[in-house]
C-alpha cells in the first residue's frame, strides 16, 4: 500500500468540532439511522453542542469522566461526541458486563456522571449499590421510568443552549475504552482527541476508501474500538450515513438491517460471518447492496472469506487492530485481498516482528520470516493505561506498542496470524499456531467453529486439543476430524484430543475466550 498524504491535526484540536465543521454543508443529509428514527447532520451537530453544554451546566469539568453504558443508538453518538465537545472524557463500556465489573470501572474511572440506556439501568443500579464510588449525575436514555434524581437524556439535550466547543489539545485525554485482555482486571485505555482523527484518515478513508455515498452498518458495537471506528469516526468523517442497532448482532438481526436499510459497507467479526453463512435465512446477493465488508476481532479463516465472496460477490477486508492502537494497523486491501492472511501494514503504521530476545526476527532470502512478537508504531497509540504504570511500560515501549500477538511475514509482504502470545503452543519443541489448526478444522463441511488449546498428555507433554462446534444437523467423529487435519497440515499439528461443545465461550465482541477453555481443562484435571 502507498502511504497517503495525511496532514497532522493542529495542536488545538477537538474531534467533535472537527466532525461538525467537516459536515456543515450536509445539514439536511441523514447521518444516523437507529431503531427509532433518523438524525440529520444538522440535528446531530445541534444535539452534540447542546449535550456538551448540558454536561458543563451539571458542573462537570474538563477531563472528568462520564460513564457511557448504552445500547447503540443516536443517543450513544450524541453522548460520546457531546462529551468530547465539552472536554469531558466519556468512558465507553461493554453493555453485557455484569454489575461487579461495572462497579469496578466506576471506581477505577471515578466517573462523575453515568449515561445509561433505560434497559440497562437495573444493572447499573446494582453496580452502584455495591459502593466504592458515588456517581453525582445519572442520565437515562430512552427509559420509561426515571429513578429519583435522574435526568432524561432527551430532556437534558433540549433544555440546554448550544455552547462553543472546549479548546482542547490534540494530545489531551479525550476518551477511555477498557481493554479486557485474557486475564487480570480490565485496563482503562486512555486515548487522545487526535487518535480518532488518525484512524479515520489512515484506515477509514485510506484503506476502506469510505465515501459520502456510503451507508455503513457495523455488527461490532460502539463500545468496542473496532465498532467505534466503523460506526462513528469513519463514516461521519466522510459524510456517510450510519445504521445503528441496539440488539445483539444475531444473523437474523443483521440480515434485517442489510435488507431494510441497504447498507453498502458491512463491518463484522469472523464468528459473525461464519454464523451468517450457516444460517438458512442468508439473503441472496440481489437482496442486499453491499460493495465492501470488513472483519477484525480475530483472524478471518480463509474458508469463511472465500465462501462469503462467492455468495455475495464482495470482499471481506480482514485486518487486526487493538484497543491500544484504537483501530486496524495490519490489513488486507480492496482488490488485493489475500484470504488466510491479515494483509499488509496500513500506511502510516510500521510493524516489526521480534524474537524472544527482543531483536527483530531474521528475514529469509525470499522476504519471509519466522514467527515473532508483533510490535506496532503509529500515531493512534493510546497514551497509557489508567492507574497501571507497570502494564503501561510493558505495552507502550517508546514509539512502539507491544500487541501481544504472534505473526509471521510471507514472501509477498503479507502477514499471517499465529496466535496470541499466551495461546501459542510448543509441541515436540516446535511452535504450533492454534489458529492454523482451527482454520483447517473449519474447512470440514460439518464444522461450524473450533478453538484449539494445549493439553498435557500422560507424559506431561503439551499436545493440541480442539473444542469443536458442529453445524446443525451435521455429524463428524474425532477420528474423522483428525484425519482431515493430518491430510492438510504437518503431522505433529493435528489435534490429539477433540471435544464437542454446543457453543464456544466468547466475549461480547465475538472473540473466542481460549483462556476459559484452559480453565475448563484445568478443572477437569
Amino acid at each position: 500500500m502507498t502511504a497517503p498524504t495525511v496532514a497532522a491535526p493542529p495542536a488545538r484540536f477537538n474531534f467533535a468540532r472537527h466532525l461538525i465543521e467537516r459536515n456543515a454543508a450536509r445539514a439536511a443529509k441523514t447521518a444516523l439511522i437507529d431503531d427509532q428514527g433518523r438524525l440529520s447532520y444538522g440535528e446531530l451537530a445541534d444535539a452534540v453542542a447542546r449535550f456538551g453544554a448540558a454536561l458543563r451546566q451539571l458542573g462537570l469539568r474538563r477531563e472528568e469522566r462520564v460513564l457511557l453504558l448504552a445500547h447503540d443508538s443516536s443517543d450513544w453518538v450524541v453522548a460520546f461526541l457531546g462529551a468530547l465537545h465539552a472536554g469531558v472524557v466519556p468512558v465507553a463500556i461493554n453493555t453485557l458486563l455484569p454489575a461487579k465489573d461495572i462497579a469496578y470501572m466506576l471506581g477505577d474511572s471515578r466517573a462523575q456522571a453515568a449515561i445509561v440506556s433505560g434497559a440497562l439501568l437495573p444493572t447499573l443500579q446494582e453496580a452502584m449499590a455495591q459502593g466504592g464510588h458515588e456517581v453525582q449525575h445519572l442520565i437515562v436514555s430512552r427509559g420509561s421510568a426515571l429513578p429519583a434524581g435522574a435526568r432524561a437524556f432527551d430532556a437534558l439535550v433540549k433544555a440546554a443552549q448550544p455552547a462553543a466547543p472546549a479548546d482542547t489539545h490534540a494530545d489531551e485525554p479525550a476518551f477511555w475504552l477498557y481493554s479486557s485482555g485474557s486475564t487480570g482486571a480490565p485496563k482503562g485505555t486512555v486515548h487522545s482527541q487526535a487518535n480518532l482523527y488518525w484512524t479515520a484518515e489512515l484506515y477509514g478513508r485510506g484503506v476502506l476508501q469510505l465515501r459520502e455515498s456510503d451507508t455503513v452498518f457495523s455488527a461490532a458495537k460502539l463500545f468496542f474500538a473496532y465498532g467505534l471506528g466503523n460506526a462513528l469516526s469513519f463514516p461521519l468523517s466522510v459524510g456517510a450515513s450510519v445504521v445503528l442497532m441496539a440488539e445483539r448482532p444475531t444473523p437474523q438481526a443483521c440480515f434485517h438491517r442489510m435488507t431494510q436499510h441497504q447498507p453498502t459497507v458491512f463491518c463484522g467479526a469472523p464468528t459473525g460471518y461464519g454464523g451468517m453463512l450457516a444460517s438458512p435465512d442468508l439473503p441472496a446477493k440481489s437482496a442486499v447492496a453491499l460493495r465492501l465488508c470488513s472483519s477484525a476481532g480475530e483472524a478471518l479463516p480463509q474458508d469463511i472469506g472465500e465462501r462469503w465472496t462467492r455468495h455475495f460477490g464482495v470482499e471481506i477486508i480482514d485486518g487486526i487492530g487493538s484497543t491500544e492502537m484504537l483501530h486496524i494497523f495490519l490489513s488486507n486491501v480492496p482488490g488485493q485481498v489475500r484470504y488466510g492472511t491479515t494483509g499488509f501494514p496500513v500506511p502510516g503504521y510500521a510493524v516489526e516482528l521480534r524474537g524472544e530476545d527482543g531483536q527483530p526476527v531474521a528475514t529469509n532470502p525470499d522476504g519471509s520470516s519466522e514467527i515473532g512478537d508483533l510490535y506496532i508504531q503509529g500515531p493512534s497509540a493510546a497514551l497509557m493505561y489508567w492507574n497501571n504504570r507497570s502494564k503501561s511500560r510493558d505495552t507502550f515501549q517508546g514509539g512502539w506498542t507491544k500487541s501481544g500477538d504472534k505473526y509471521l511475514r510471507n514472501a509477498d509482504g503479507t502477514y499471517t496470524y499465529a496466535g496470541r502470545n499466551d495461546d501459542m503452543l510448543k509441541v515436540s519443541g516446535i511452535y504450533v499456531s492454534p489458529f492454523e489448526v482451527e482454520a483447517t478444522l473449519v474447512q470440514h463441511p460439518a464444522v461450524l467453529e473450533a478453538a484449539v488449546i494445549g493439553k498435557e498428555d500422560s507424559d506431561g507433554l503439551t499436545k493440541t486439543k480442539a473444542y469443536v462446534v458442529l453445524k446443525p444437523g451435521q455429524q463428524a467423529s474425532s477420528a474423522d476430524l483428525q484425519a482431515f487435519v493430518k491430510e492438510r497440515l504437518a503431522p505433529y499439528k493435528y489435534p490429539r484430543f477433540i471435544e464437542f461443545l454446543d457453543e464456544l465461550p466468547k466475549t461480547a465482541t465475538g472473540k473466542i475466550q481460549r483462556f476459559r477453555l484452559r480453565e475448563r481443562e484445568k478443572a477437569a484435571g
